[in-house]
């Protein structure tokens, strides 16, 4: 129903000269079936006129353009002829009933209209109206008004609710893209980075290392291009079915140990437990959290020792990664960027039901996470991208 803060919709306005149209038929029918007086005539071309200004003019209020309406087909019943004028009052009823602002209005606006045939026959005599059938001639169209303003509030519900839904997809979609270009790039280059600038350091003196170093650093790079490349051929195919980089299980993740040993990151392992139990999805987040604690164990401590611990227990998977020694002094134009690598490890633990901390310890730096083993898969409310 329009209001006043809201523009009418395009449905209710292409029916405002359909009704004017009505509005006139009806006055001619009654002029040419039932032969009035000049001044009942005025009357009802008074009454149209109503219908005129409140179908050319959407803004004229609606209390007044019935009380220009029904007033005139009232008096025109007075010498008991132009009885067919009366459907006016049932187009009336019909407009009150579909374009009041509000329940309480179009209430009031229908008892106005149904008083109409009442007055009629209060001023007529002898009264010839058959006021009952008037009546429910007025509170039909009344009725199929109020049905006809829910159903265009129902439409437009939906279709401010499937343009957030799109809204909402897109915004997931973007973060998931950033999200998916992060785990498989960023921490490729990251580790590129760190091997290029060990060998910057050792160059000079010992060239088979600074050499060593490098084809680390190119192999880094060349598997990352090949994700990224799997990557934008699966964003840009337009088969539904095209096949998806194959997602990283928990067997995957002393592979990651010895990329980030072969980058130079002094860090130890221990597993206990059956990986093999760990469900796919809470699989992948041990495996991205593991990622990034180590990446960010490079990024920050190169020189620190860190120890990941992984335990797969009970009904539940932890995984720890505490990293011990010095840290590197953060550049300043670093240090009020967002931190969108713990808001990712975060949403993923939590994602699944599990919990997660990390902060400074005494020593160095923390990351704890506990995951339920039987999680099922689970779309990360803010699947923000890592940092």
């Amino acid at each position: 129903m329009p209001d006043a803060s809201q523009p009418e919709p395009l449905q209710s306005q292409r029916l405002r000269k359909p009704l004017l149209a009505l509005a006139l038929a009806v006055a001619v029918v009654a002029a040419v079936a039932d032969p009035s007086s000049t001044g009942d005539l005025a009357l009802a071309a008074l009454a149209v006129g109503g219908f005129a200004v409140w179908a050319y003019v959407p803004r004229a209020p609606l209390w007044a353009t019935s009380l220009v309406v029904l007033v005139p087909v009232v008096a025109a019943q007075r010498s008991g002829q132009l009885e067919p004028l009366l459907f006016e009052a049932s187009l009336v009823g019909f407009i009150a009933g579909c374009w009041a602002a509000s329940l309480r209005g179009a209430v009031a606006l229908g008892l106005l209209a149904v008083a109409a045939p009442i007055a009629a026959s209060l001023i007529q005599d002898p009264s010839e109206i058959a006021v009952g059938i008037w009546i429910m001639g007025v509170v039909f169209p009344w009725v199929l008004g109020r049905l006809a303003a829910r159903q265009q509030d129902l439409a437009i519900q939906l279709d401010a609710t499937r343009r957030e839904l799109a809204q909402q997809a897109l915004l997931a979609e973007r973060r998931r893209i950033a999200r998916d270009v992060h785990d498989f790039v960023g921490h490729g280059l990251a580790a590129a980075m760190l091997q290029v600038t060990g060998a910057r350091h050792v160059l000079h003196r010992d060239p088979t290392a600074a050499e060593e170093a490098l084809r680390s650093a190119e192999d880094v790079g060349r598997r990352s291009m090949q994700e990224l490349r799997r990557t934008v051929a699966v964003l840009r195919s337009a088969d539904e079915t095209a096949v998806a980089p194959p997602l990283p299980s928990a067997g995957d993740i002393p592979a990651l140990v010895d990329d980030a040993r072969a980058g130079g990151l002094a860090v130890e392992l221990q597993v206990q437990g059956d990986l093999s139990r760990v469900a796919p999805s809470v699989a992948v987040a041990l495996y991205r959290i593991a990622q990034e604690a180590l990446a960010n164990a490079a990024r920050h401590a190169p020189r620190a020792r860190t120890a990941l611990a992984i335990e797969v227990a009970d009904a539940r998977a932890s995984l720890v990664a505490e990293t011990t020694g010095p840290v590197a002094a953060e550049p300043a134009a670093e240090r009020d960027r967002p931190r969108y690598g713990l808001v990712g490890m975060r949403e993923r633990a939590t994602a699944l039901g599990g919990e997660f901390v990390a902060g400074p310890t005494a020593r160095g730096w923390r990351v704890s996470c506990r995951v339920p083993l039987d999680a099922q898969d689970a779309r990360l409310p803010e699947d923000a991208a890592t940092s």
